[in-house]
């Protein structure tokens, strides 16, 4: 029986305790387990680092909602990249990367890959000529951030995928802003999609944890290999964390795209706003193709002050009810300055983002609250 997002989400990888029938999923708070001799595994359970009960419950959970065949959850969206990087990427290899990134991937390529001979080459993806143009001999991924971080771009995944193909590349497609409920990137041709459950997914502000999901077997098995060589993986209660999250995905993520969306147009109409970035907005250049490949337009609106980077800091230090913090995704709104806080690591590069912009994840709260807040500290 084919069964919907929603319930999905509450269902897979979830049947109830079978030894005690709970109905939530225990917590398995163990590191090693007893074997029923030498190499006599009890349901193939060991040690926590290679497999752990509460994580395979979340793995199969994930991968459902993202309509992938194969999940693995890591401690965090960064060891999620790095993992899936270092398993498919080879010094002298090339990557395609967004001009539009967030800033710990660009971090991670920079500074991190580089040093171990891969080269990248930043793309406006939105372009799919430009990304064609990018692509060499030498490329073997293709790597996909939409919406993007923070500048809200975005990209036509089922274009990128047939360039992917043509090339004989990868396409990861980064899914963290858009969560599973808005978007399916692997139904739309790519090959992996990664998230930081951190955020949308894990959904309180109270968890640290990424996630990669795919169809390929072969790769699949590389992956789950140096998931445990490499051992960047969350504890038992950080991956129940982000199953209890993800059991309230949908509804939050309604509520996350209709406080956006009337944040944006408030925004639009200000005197003191600039350009506003929301692909749920008609003039926003990836609307049309955001509004075929997505369910909703997303809980994050960026935006520009007229009066220039001193007014950008003013307004993120004024605000009261959107909190100013890193991070995203959660059931409280949050604010920052990319330029000093998120996306710091790319000033003075291709991706540098502008000085003047503010970003904002919209929560869950009252919506008229949430508009008087940003109103008072706009005045």
């Amino acid at each position: 029986m084919t069964y919907g997002f929603e319930t999905l989400a509450i269902h897979a990888g979830q049947e109830p305790d079978p030894s005690t029938g709970s109905v939530t999923i225990p917590i398995h708070q163990t590191s090693t387990f007893k074997q029923d001799g030498v190499g006599g595994l009890r349901g193939g359970y060991e040690y926590s680092r290679s497999a752990n009960p509460t994580r395979t419950a979340l793995q199969e959970c994930l991968a459902a909602l993202e309509s992938g065949a194969h999940g693995l959850a890591f401690a965090s969206g960064l060891a999620a990249e790095d993992t899936l990087l270092r398993t498919v990427l080879a010094p002298g290899d090339h990557v395609v990367i967004p001009d539009d990134a967030y800033g710990g991937s660009y971090r991670l390529f920079a500074t991190v890959l580089a040093r171990w001979g891969v080269a990248y080459t930043p793309v406006h993806l939105a372009d799919l000529d430009a990304v064609r143009a990018a692509v060499t001999p030498a490329t073997k991924l293709l790597w996909c951030e939409t919406p993007t971080n923070p500048l809200l771009g975005i990209a036509d995944i089922a274009g990128l995928a047939g360039i992917a193909r043509d090339a004989g590349v990868l396409l990861v497609v980064d899914n963290t802003f858009a969560s599973p409920y808005l978007q399916q990137p692997l139904t739309l041709g790519a090959d992996v999609v990664v998230h930081s459950t951190t955020k949308y997914l894990g959904g309180h502000s109270d968890v640290v944890g990424g996630a990669l999901v795919l169809n390929d077997p072969e790769l699949a098995q590389r992956l789950v290999f140096h998931q445990n060589a490499m051992g960047s993986v969350p504890g038992p209660f950080d991956s129940w964390l982000v199953l209890r999250g993800a059991k309230t995905l949908g509804v939050r993520m309604d509520r996350h795209c209709a406080n956006a969306a009337r944040v944006a147009e408030m925004l639009q109409a200000h005197p003191k706003v600039g350009a506003v970035y929301y692909p749920g907005l008609p003039e926003h250049p990836g609307h049309e193709v955001a509004a075929k490949q997505m369910r909703g337009f997303g809980g994050m609106v960026s935006f520009t002050l007229t009066g220039g980077e001193q007014e950008a800091l003013r307004v993120c230090e004024r605000t009261e009810l959107f909190t100013l913090a890193e991070s995203l995704g959660g059931i409280e709104s949050l604010i920052e300055h990319p330029a000093r806080m998120t996306h710091a690591s790319v000033s003075g590069s291709p991706l540098e983002v502008p000085a003047d912009l503010v970003r904002l994840s919209v929560g869950i709260e009252s919506v008229e609250d949430l508009l008087t807040d940003l109103r008072t500290a706009l005045s």
